[in-house]
């Protein structure tokens, strides 16, 4: 494969959830490609100012917007304001913010219930609808999902393996309703990664590696490569899949 084929200069870029764990591993893979990006963030701003600080370091381009998008009002002026401050056009959006929290049924409150609906459901569909009219012909949609939609390995995760299936029944539906526009959109499922909700020196990190064939944890740089691929030229053809990094876990 060319190298050509993975540069994304020139283009411009949006990761949700952009200041930490594996939306902050995209964002500075996607810089250090050629693209100009700009992350949305809900609470920590010291960590977006120091990502974007670190991005400019190292030669890139990029900026931080402020949006919860929980709310679908912030959701939809986050979006829009970033794409303001990339130019008023977008090539590549990046759905990564997300929230996991876990109860058995019957048990979990109405209140985590409905936050993970309208984190990682609404505000995917929200900010992939406001996105949409910026996004260029030949874009990409790269949605950050889990590998609890095609299993729920343990009890206590139904709503949080729900909300994921329901963004990947969303991405393969956008596949279709963009195909015209050349914009391919695809889902990215992890396994377990060391992130800040999972590290991988946890107490449960240990028997979560026990099952997991390769024998470890992935690392959010591994899932950016990933998501790097399916942005760039090379990955021109591939719309509507399900690409699961897992370690095997699932095999």
């Amino acid at each position: 494969m060319s190298l050509q084929n993975l540069d994304l200069t020139n283009k411009t870029a949006i990761v949700t959830g952009g200041s930490r764990s594996i939306g902050a591993a995209c964002a500075k893979l996607l810089a250090a490609r050629g693209a100009t990006v700009a992350i949305t963030y809900s609470n920590s701003a010291e960590r977006a100012e120091q990502l974007i600080a670190e991005i400019k370091a190292d030669g890139g381009k990029a900026c931080a917007v402020q949006a919860d998008i929980s709310d679908i009002a912030a959701a939809k002026a986050g979006t829009e304001q970033a794409v303001k401050l990339l130019g008023g056009q977008l090539d590549i959006l990046v759905n990564n913010a997300g929230v996991a929290e876990h109860g058995a049924i019957g048990e979990l409150s109405d209140e985590s219930f409905n936050r993970q609906v309208k984190i990682n459901i609404e505000g995917v569909w929200h900010t992939t609808a406001t996105a949409i009219s910026h996004l260029n012909n030949g874009g990409r949609i790269i949605n950050i999902g889990s590998f609890f939609s095609e299993r729920v390995p343990f009890p206590g995760a139904s709503v949080y393996g729900m909300t994921k299936h329901a963004v990947a029944g969303m991405t393969k539906g956008w596949a279709r309703d963009l195909a015209s526009k050349s914009i391919t959109v695809n889902i990215v499922q992890p396994g377990p990664i060391n992130t800040d909700a999972n590290p991988e020196d946890s107490e449960r990190a240990e028997k979560i590696k026990s099952v997991v064939p390769l024998g470890r944890y992935g690392q959010p740089s591994e899932v950016a490569e990933l998501v790097a691929f399916l942005a760039s030229p090379a990955a021109a053809y591939i719309s509507g899949a399900q690409i699961l990094i897992d370690g095997a876990m699932l095999a």
